[in-house]
């Protein structure tokens, strides 16, 4: 095991991370009512929990850093296209995991520096597992509260891979990942960021997601997929980016473990985009 990573804005997001998902985890051993959003997505009294740990732990931090958020109004293009720097958040990342109960959701901030996520937290509730990252800092992995940490990195290309997979969303990718792994391989399914966590620890290879996802859904797992070694990228090959446009929607993309392969010429090769 290593020491903790030496940086504290960072540690204090983890434990921030940790306040949201005790609320999270409050509402999680009780019954609890589900409302479906205009976009039918689920919404639970612990959203709005975690929500408000988080929004109010931030402003504490920095009054004057925008905070942009699933479950929050969202400023308009007009008004983020100035912003540089600002905090990007899910604060309860798989919502339908959630409602099954099958422990596999998580808590996402992020922190946005010109389009690029320059630190990401990723808390796993019921599991206590804490990711952590920043630039230049590295990826670390703490199993549970209080446990020491352990710098995490991503692997080589596995025989067979293994392709991390959405839990609760239906995947048209399987022909398109053969073609990318030029083979068989492993298909691990899983909720919410924690693929991308998956694949920074060296237990999984890729992520293929096709069909939408959110800014907040990526931003802050992909920080710490990049400082364990990995990258996210769109279907171009290109690393995602943040505050693009007026849409909060991502492109199609790719997250991958083993940065040495040219994914780029793959996703021709495979015919995609």
């Amino acid at each position: 095991m290593n020491d903790a990573p030496d940086y504290s804005l960072l540690l204090e997001i983890g434990l921030l991370a940790r306040r949201a998902g005790e609320a999270i985890m409050d509402v999680y051993r009780e019954d609890f009512d589900v409302v479906v959003k205009d976009d039918c997505s689920p919404l639970t009294a612990a959203d709005l929990a975690a929500q408000k740990v988080i929004a109010e732990g931030l402003s504490l931090l920095d009054p004057v850093l925008p905070v942009m958020s699933e479950e929050a109004s969202q400023s308009p293009w007009e008004e983020r296209c100035h912003w540089s720097r600002y905090w990007l958040v899910d604060p309860l990342d798989g919502t339908r995991e959630f409602v099954k109960r099958n422990g596999e959701f998580t808590v996402n901030i992020a922190l946005i520096d010109k389009g690029e996520p320059v630190m990401g937290v990723v808390l796993a509730p019921v599991t206590e597992e804490l990711f952590v990252a920043a630039r230049g800092h590295g990826a670390w992995w703490q199993v549970q509260r209080d446990g020491e940490w352990e710098r995490i990195s991503t692997r080589e290309l596995a025989n067979p891979p293994v392709a991390a997979g959405s839990r609760s969303h239906g995947s048209s990718a399987e022909t398109a990942i053969r073609r990318l792994l030029g083979g068989e391989y492993q298909l691990q399914p899983l909720g919410s960021s924690l693929k991308f966590c998956l694949i920074a620890r060296g237990a999984a290879d890729i992520y293929l997601r096709r069909g939408p996802t959110s800014e907040w859904d990526t931003a802050a797992a992909q920080c710490v997929l990049e400082e364990a070694g990995g990258a996210v990228l769109d279907l171009m090959g290109s690393p995602l980016r943040y505050n693009r446009g007026e849409s909060l929607l991502n492109p199609e993309f790719l997250a991958i473990g083993d940065a040495d392969i040219d994914w780029a010429a793959r996703l021709r090769e495979a015919g995609l985009p």
